[in-house]
């Protein structure tokens, strides 16, 4: 089985500069085609209410329900380009949108600059007890700088799983945070923290192309510390349009990371599906 543990579906095309096929370019069914071409039988939706996109979360349950098996919603709770972002109440809109949609997890984007202290805070507490009351999977979007308020997170709430993208973003991005491969790895020693083999466009710096030599040791690293069962790959289509073919984001870890091939296996879908089947 291979499950794809972070990608995006949307109405309409979000990014700059415009695109000439902007209703159709980030549609669920372009989705459903590279899956189909590659092998891939599940994929988690990360909903992002970007761009005009307000309706985010609507259509990625929408789409879910239209292809039952095939699609898992993440709603967007309060990520830092809503109206919500950091604001009272988050822990009654993540209970209503987890009702609403039947969520099994949700997505929450901090600001890069944030240093995350609201999820600290009474309000951000509430909201994390509300997630690991309803056994919901956090898909959180942070950078190695937050990572002592991740690490404080998974210590108060065992119960909760937390993913963080993108291998919480380690590389070129981060390269100006002190100790961020050592912030990163020590939040291993919290089994209910895992991370995302996802985004090497998204990580990598401007200069460097397909297929990411740069990047592979970051990967290996994260396979010390966390283990396969606690990385999943994810395409992050398609925004890795950018970047990289479906089959290439793929080919990322079959072929260019140096991992074990049984923890290739695992990374691919089983360690994704046991966290899915958990809840």
């Amino acid at each position: 089985m291979i499950i794809d543990a972070h990608c995006h579906v949307w109405k309409r095309w979000p990014y700059q500069p415009p695109v000439p096929d902007t209703e159709s370019r980030a549609r669920a069914e372009q989705l459903l085609f590279e899956m189909d071409q590659n092998g891939v039988e599940k994929a988690v939706l990360i909903s992002a209410a970007i761009g005009d996109n307000p309706d985010s979360n609507d259509y990625v349950a929408q789409v879910a329900a239209a292809h039952p098996g095939r699609f898992v919603p993440f709603a967007d709770i309060d990520s830092r380009w809503t109206p919500y972002y950091r604001r009272d109440g988050a822990a009654t809109r993540l209970a209503e949108a987890a009702v609403r949609y039947g969520l099994v997890g949700f997505t929450y984007y901090l600001a890069e600059d944030d240093d995350g202290a609201w999820l600290g805070s009474g309000e951000g507490r509430r909201f994390l007890a509300e997630a690991e009351s309803r056994r919901l999977i956090a898909s959180l979007s942070v950078m190695p700088s937050q990572m002592p308020i991740v690490t404080a997170a998974a210590e108060a709430y065992p119960k909760l799983d937390i993913l963080c993208h993108h291998m919480a973003f380690l590389g070129p991005r981060s390269a100006g945070t002190r100790d961020a491969m050592r912030l990163v790895t020590e939040a291993a020693r919290h089994p209910n923290i895992g991370v995302k083999i996802s985004g090497f466009g998204n990580v990598a710096s401007p200069d460097m192309d397909y297929p990411y030599p740069q990047l592979a040791p970051i990967v290996r690293t994260l396979h010390e510390h966390y283990g396969p069962w606690r990385m999943h790959w994810g395409s992050d289509w398609p925004v890795s349009r950018k970047c990289m073919i479906y089959k290439q984001t793929l080919d990322m870890v079959r072929r260019h990371c140096g991992l074990p091939d049984a923890s290739v296996e695992t990374i691919l879908g089983p360690a994704m599906a046991g966290l899915l089947q958990a809840r």
